[in-house]
């Protein structure tokens, strides 16, 4: 099954849900970090989440979500836009922890202290930077505590991801918002039933494992309350680095530390975060780059 998300409507307007698989995207950016199992569920549940939240924007608008806390993972950082495209990366991939109640200790190795950064660049003159204290430290659960409280718009996410020693062999999830303003006890009642409703549902990452699509998830959530479907989308696993934006960060050195990396006589090598992508840089690189920051200097 291809990655893609659906997004979706109560009839009366009052709720709107959004479900995806992610399956290919996350095992592509897990395959890239070399993650093991423990910290692959984390990058992927990071990573879906990033995708429904994407999913809320439009085109070329972007969302940044980072999870930095005192754990082993140090730090997962995700970027998604409007079209479907999202990539990611976890600081420390090689970590693995005993599982918690059977379950994957994503919530220990992100570290019961840190904060959740989201940034949103709505193509304005300055993004929106919204901060929380991770709630639970578990990622869904810290999502849906930030929109609730800091977008004042109450969430519901559910993120499953499942992964082995051979790779993920599953990831999906889901959103469900209540949209004001509530207009009386109809929709009252529809978002009690949805919060009932979740509350019981099956863990994600056996409802994807089942082979289950992203229209019969909300079709469960959203059983006997009308809905419409208003779009679907595909997701993929896509990187914006190139070697232009790679030239930026060395020029952001400065001609002090280009100069001492041409002294090593030695070609300079940076490797993207998102996609390990490597980009060689020759010491008449590395000159050329001197010159024009020197060029591009106030005389």
């Amino acid at each position: 099954m291809k990655d893609y998300l659906v997004r979706a409507m109560t009839q009366n307007g009052a709720v709107r849900g959004l479900a995806c698989i992610t399956t290919r995207l996350v095992a592509d950016a897990c395959t890239r970090q070399s993650a093991y199992p423990t910290a692959a569920v984390a990058l992927g549940r990071a990573l879906t989440g990033g995708a429904l939240m994407g999913a809320l924007l439009k085109g070329e608008q972007r969302v940044a979500l980072k999870f930095e806390g005192n754990g082993p993972l140090k730090k997962i950082l995700v970027e998604a836009d409007g079209a479907g495209h999202v990539r990611g990366y976890v600081a420390a991939p090689q970590v693995e922890l005993e599982p918690e109640n059977g379950k994957f200790d994503v919530a220990g190795a992100l570290g019961r202290a840190g904060f959740l950064t989201v940034t949103k660049d709505l193509l304005l003159k300055e993004p929106y930077r919204g901060i929380v204290q991770f709630h639970t430290s578990e990622i869904a659960e810290d999502l849906a505590f930030y929109l609730t409280e800091s977008e004042q718009t109450p969430s519901a996410v559910g993120l499953g991801v499942f992964a082995d020693p051979r790779g993920v062999t599953a990831a999906g999830g889901f959103l469900i918002q209540s949209l004001p303003p509530a207009k009386g006890e109809v929709e009252t009642e529809v978002i009690d039933q949805l919060v009932d409703r979740i509350r019981h549902l099956p863990p994600v990452t056996e409802f994807v494992r089942s082979g289950k699509t992203p229209e019969d998830l909300l079709n469960l959530i959203f059983t006997d309350i009308p809905y419409r479907i208003l779009e679907k989308r595909d997701l993929i696993f896509r990187c914006s680095c190139d070697r232009e934006r790679v030239e930026r960060a060395l020029i952001s050195l400065g001609s002090e530390e280009i100069g001492l990396l041409i002294d090593q006589e030695k070609n300079t090598e940076l490797t993207c975060e998102f996609c390990q992508k490597r980009y060689r840089f020759l010491p008449e690189d590395l000159k050329r780059i001197q010159t024009e920051i020197a060029n591009s200097s106030p005389s």
